[in-house]
C-alpha cells in the first residue's frame, strides 16, 4: 500500500484556505479497490488501532475522552464533536477538524477513483503563532520540533486507516 505525499490539495479542498493563509499544511493520499464512503473512512479513521492510543492519550492527558460509539456518531453526522476536536467544516466527501485550542486541523476526504477504488486523502493544518515583520511563518517551537515525527505519524495513521478498510 502507498502513501504519497501531495503537494497540491484537490480542488475544492476544505484545507484549501488554509494553505492559502500560509499556515503549514500537508497532504497524503492512497488509492484503495472497492467503494467507500466518507462515513466508512472516518470510522475506520478514528477507530484504528494507531488512532486509539492517541485517544488514550488526549484522555488522560487533556481530559477529552472518547469512544467508539462517539466516532460512529461523528461519521454518521450525529454528532460535530469528537474527543479534543469539532467539525469546522463538512461537505459529503470530506470533513474538516479543529482542535479545542484551535491550532491545529485534521482534513479528510474520500473520493471515488476513475475506473474504479477509493481515494482517501488525509491532511493537517497547523496555524502559525504569528507572522514575522520579514513576512515569515513562525509555528512555534514545538511544532518545529515535532514536525519529523508528525510526517511519519500522519503517513501512519492514514495507512492504519487503509488497513482497516480493507
Amino acid at each position: 500500500m502507498q502513501i504519497t505525499a501531495i503537494s497540491q490539495l484537490p480542488e475544492g479542498a476544505l484545507l484549501a484556505p488554509y494553505r492559502q493563509a500560509r499556515a503549514y499544511t500537508d497532504g497524503y493520499v492512497v488509492d484503495l479497490p472497492g467503494t467507500m464512503s466518507l462515513a466508512d473512512y472516518i470510522q475506520a479513521f478514528y477507530t484504528s488501532g494507531l488512532f486509539k492510543l492517541e485517544r488514550l492519550v488526549l484522555a488522560a492527558l487533556v481530559a477529552k475522552p472518547s469512544t467508539d460509539a462517539d466516532v460512529v456518531a461523528l461519521a454518521v453526522g450525529q454528532s460535530a464533536r469528537f474527543a479534543a476536536w469539532t467539525t469546522e467544516a463538512r461537505t459529503a466527501d470530506q470533513i474538516l477538524m479543529c482542535d479545542y485550542q484551535s491550532k491545529t486541523r485534521s482534513w479528510l476526504m474520500c473520493v471515488p477513483k476513475d475506473g474504479g477504488g477509493t481515494r482517501l486523502y488525509f491532511g493537517s493544518a497547523v496555524v502559525p503563532e504569528r507572522i514575522l515583520s520579514n513576512g515569515a511563518v513562525y509555528l512555534g517551537l514545538f511544532f518545529h520540533l515535532l514536525l519529523p515525527f508528525h510526517i511519519v505519524y500522519s503517513r501512519a495513521l492514514l495507512r492504519a486507516a487503509a488497513r482497516q478498510l480493507l
